[in-house]
């Protein structure tokens, strides 16, 4: 019988990191996860003393196709949620600090910024399941089509016509993390000046705004296009903030810089993702729903602060 109890701790951020990638929801990840390990447990059990194939040889390759597969049933589900969203929908930040699960510290590349996991949505639960595969955890295609119930030959078409896929939302290359780190402390110091011409300079001419309330906080209901009605946005927000005490604190959310919102007690109210390339920033993304955020600490109550100012 598998000791699965004290190999918990070193699956675990294995099976989060699929799972994570696949669904961009902390909150499913770890019930992916959970029920991955249920599932695991009673298979153990059931071939307990049983000396046939059944008996799991390679627990780190049956740990990923277990939890792949629920991820891909997860996902299927999922995508009906999402299509009755209130406004755009955004990925679950995960925000670097000390404390944080050691699950929840993924190898920060990518696949897991916001901007990546927004274009991962446009692949169907089999092609994303074979991109991360391939692409994040190196199986071969031998592995991938035991995994996915697809011959080799099918798994090499999925990660083709992912690819492309990908491709044709055409993701800009990333900067130097110094740069985008330098980009978004002087985002928030022409804010905090309400410098409107420095806060254009900063942004790209296409820039993008998104807001992901979820009907449970306030946001803008469609994607915000363009540097003059961006950058006026962005002030406008920030004196609002300012009435009711909100505070801007530089972090790092999915290995990108973000901002994260603050009320004055310090519960979070809101992460502003910050995607940068060719020297400008050109997405901002603002995950404002509370449910996405409980797993990051307290949650304030966006609502009840707007109504005191």
């Amino acid at each position: 019988m598998l000791d699965l109890a004290s190999a918990h701790d070193d699956l675990r951020p294995l099976m989060f990191s699929i799972a994570y990638r696949m669904l961009g929801s902390v909150a499913e990840a770890e019930d992916v996860v959970q029920e991955a390990f249920l599932k695991m447990h009673r298979h153990d059990r059931s071939t307990d003393g049983d000396s046939g194939s059944g008996r799991i040889d390679n627990l780190d390759a049956y740990a990923t196709t277990v939890t792949t597969r629920i991820a891909i049933d997860t996902l299927r589900s999922a995508r009906v949620r999402r299509e009755q969203y209130v406004g755009p929908w955004l990925p679950e930040p995960i925000v670097a600090t000390q404390d944080a699960d050691p699950a929840h510290r993924l190898d920060q590349d990518e696949t897991v910024t916001t901007a990546f996991l927004v274009v991962l949505e446009a692949l169907s639960p089999t092609e994303r399941a074979v991109f991360v595969l391939r692409e994040v955890i190196g199986y071969s295609y031998a592995d991938i089509a035991a995994v996915v119930d697809k011959s080799e030959a099918n798994c090499r078409q999925i990660l083709a016509r992912a690819k492309r896929r990908i491709s044709d939302a055409q993701l800009q290359s990333g900067p130097s993390r110094e740069e985008a780190d330098q980009l978004a402390r002087e985002l928030v110091a022409a804010l905090a000046a309400a410098d409107l011409n420095g806060l254009e300079r900063l942004l790209a001419t296409d820039v993008v705004f998104v807001g992901d309330g979820g009907g449970r906080a306030p946001a803008i209901q469609k994607p915000m296009v363009g540097v003059v009605a961006v950058a006026r946005f962005l002030l406008g927000l920030m004196r609002a903030g300012e009435k009711f005490g909100v505070l801007l604190e530089i972090s790092d959310a999915n290995g990108q810089p973000a901002l994260l919102t603050r009320a004055g007690d310090g519960a979070l109210v809101g992460v502003l993702s910050i995607d940068v390339a060719d020297g400008r920033i050109v997405a901002l993304r603002n995950v404002l729903n509370p449910d996405k955020l409980g797993h990051l600490g307290p949650v304030g109550d966006l609502w009840e602060l707007l109504s005191h100012r």
